[in-house]
């Protein structure tokens, strides 16, 4: 059995909903379909075929997100997260370099390397040393100023912990955001790359090994061996090239508002709503939410 549930930016009719299960039967057996909030996520229960499924569904609704999956283990243990342009608003490095006026310069490697057109860590490097001398107070300044929380991302964190889920953020970003983000997104362990200081200033440097893809994909595997978990009960979430590891070997990868090597590769996509989608896409209400 499989489930496809439909998750609107605006809203589902009902109407479209049994036009579009009309269009599945041919080669889909759909044994039922529910809302998980009315006018805003469904879910259709069906058998056989689920590429031919996501195909009738995907030109049917617009503005709506479509995740098809396995009925069994919906609902994940493990949530593995990338950080920038995933669970906040915004890519940190290309944030702190505006306070050193160079944002241009740094965003521009820092786009390439997320669409996988560069090496991760050697265009870390690179785009660290350029910081070198910055003061390290532009750090916590960035973290007020600049720093925000992507929505949805303390509602799935917060819910999934609260539903017996481990929660990880791994970022190749640096600990001094990662840090303060994660706790109070609410996740059980956080790790980052380390941006290295002396005398109060940046030293251009991050300490090795950088955090990166295999980083990421090695904590999705350890985690999941240490919590005696199977493939299909965990979930990763990421925008850029470094997520794609983790994406591929989750249960549930899912590409968030994705540069397009992720969402070719990703076994989901996220395309128009927030970060509760994933709630939904595990069949989670909005009443059961945590929101505090």
């Amino acid at each position: 059995m499989f489930i496809a549930t439909l998750i609107a930016a605006e809203s589902i009719v009902e109407r479209d909903i049994l036009d579009a299960i009309g269009k599945m039967h041919p080669l889909c057996e759909v044994r039922s379909w529910n809302w998980l909030d009315e006018g805003r996520a469904a879910d259709i229960h069906f058998a056989e075929d689920p590429d031919w499924a996501a195909g009738v569904l995907a030109p049917h609704f617009d503005r709506t997100d479509l995740v098809i999956q396995p009925a069994a283990h919906r609902e994940k243990k493990l949530l593995v997260a990338d950080m920038d342009s995933t669970m906040i608003t915004v890519e940190c490095i290309d944030e702190l370099a505006d306070y050193a006026g160079i944002k241009p310069q740094i965003a521009e490697v820092t786009e390439r390397a997320m669409r996988g057109e560069l090496d991760f860590a050697a265009a870390l490097d690179a785009r660290v040393a350029l910081l070198k001398g910055l003061s390290e107070s532009a750090i916590d300044q960035c973290l007020e100023e600049r720093v925000r929380l992507m929505p949805g991302a303390e509602a799935l964190v917060k819910t999934m912990r609260a539903r017996g889920a481990h929660t990880i953020l791994v970022s190749g970003g640096f600990t001094r955001f990662a840090e303060p983000v994660g706790t109070r997104i609410g996740f059980d362990r956080r790790i980052a790359n380390v941006l290295e200081i002396e005398d109060g200033k940046l030293t251009g440097t991050v300490t090795k090994p950088i955090v990166d893809s295999s980083t990421k994909e090695t904590t999705l595997l350890g985690a999941m061996a240490e919590l005696g978990l199977a493939p299909e009960q965990t979930m990763a979430v990421g925008d850029g090239a470094n997520d794609l590891a983790m994406i591929r070997k989750a249960g549930l990868g899912v590409a968030y508002h994705a540069k397009p090597i992720v969402a070719a590769a990703a076994g989901a996509r996220i395309d128009h709503g927030d970060l509760t989608a994933l709630l939904y896409a595990q069949g989670i209400a909005r009443a059961e939410w945590v929101t505090a």
